[in-house]
């Protein structure tokens, strides 16, 4: 089953949340030319912006397929890049797109997610040096969305809750609020899992409240993996060690 990829993801969870600061940023053991990472590509027309929130919304569920897509499983085609990159540090980048260099991704292997007129498509990952042109060309920084108020999310839904005290650019948080579903996947039971399959990977997304956000650190912390954290190397936007988002799967 596909699942079965992201059991790394478990066993280093715990290590990784224990490490010091400075430790989570330390890349000696990785060869430069075989760093892999998961492109994300946003799709934000210049006429009609998508909202903030539905984008993450998008691309937390959009990240979490690829990994659990019948194609990542033991014989998939795609299942060589994907236990290779899951095996390692679970680099993504994000990358917008409109018009014709969105369509022109669509071509490429991996799955695309729309919520409420939002969308994201999540590639599979492989080597950073050999990026498809079609990605290649397409900006990483320069555009924001304002933030939004979505309202109370639908009962029953998992929920990634980002960090209240932490500014991150929309690319940013599309890659982090994706770590966290998978990180969650990989924590789950079995039957928690496939409900949540069979929901299409719904997730919402919010930001916490300071007092939401100290009960998901202790939480994230404990030995319940209801509750995951997403502790980020720092390579951008934070400092080492930062816990950016926490995701929660309902009881």
């Amino acid at each position: 089953m596909s699942r079965d990829l992201l059991a790394p993801l478990a066993a280093r969870y715990v290590h990784w949340l224990r490490l010091p600061e400075e430790m989570t940023s330390d890349t000696s053991d990785e060869d430069p030319a075989l760093v892999r990472a998961m492109p994300m590509v946003l799709r934000i027309e210049r006429a009609e912006p998508p909202s903030r929130t539905a984008l993450l919304e998008a691309a937390a569920a959009s990240a979490l397929a690829v990994c659990l897509d019948e194609r990542a499983a033991p014989g998939g085609e795609w299942h060589p890049d994907v236990s290779t990159w899951v095996a390692g540090r679970i680099r993504k980048v994000s990358r917008r797109a409109r018009g014709a260099h969105w369509a022109a991704v669509q071509e490429l292997p991996g799955v695309t997610v729309t919520v409420d007129g939002a969308s994201v498509r999540s590639l599979v990952p492989g080597l950073v040096t050999e990026l498809p042109r079609e990605v290649s060309r397409l900006q990483i920084s320069g555009t924001e969305l304002p933030a939004d108020s979505p309202g109370v999310p639908a009962p029953g839904l998992p929920m990634v809750w980002l960090n209240p005290g932490v500014e991150l650019t929309v690319g940013k948080a599309a890659a982090q609020v994706g770590h966290a579903t998978m990180i969650l996947a990989a924590a789950l039971p079995p039957e928690a899992l496939d409900s949540w399959r069979a929901n299409g990977l719904r997730t919402a997304v919010r930001t916490a409240s300071p007092g939401q956000w100290s009960e998901l650190m202790a939480a994230g912390s404990g030995a319940d993996r209801s509750t995951v954290l997403v502790r980020d190397a720092g390579f951008t936007e934070v400092t080492p060690g930062t816990v950016t988002c926490a995701a929660h799967f309902p009881s």
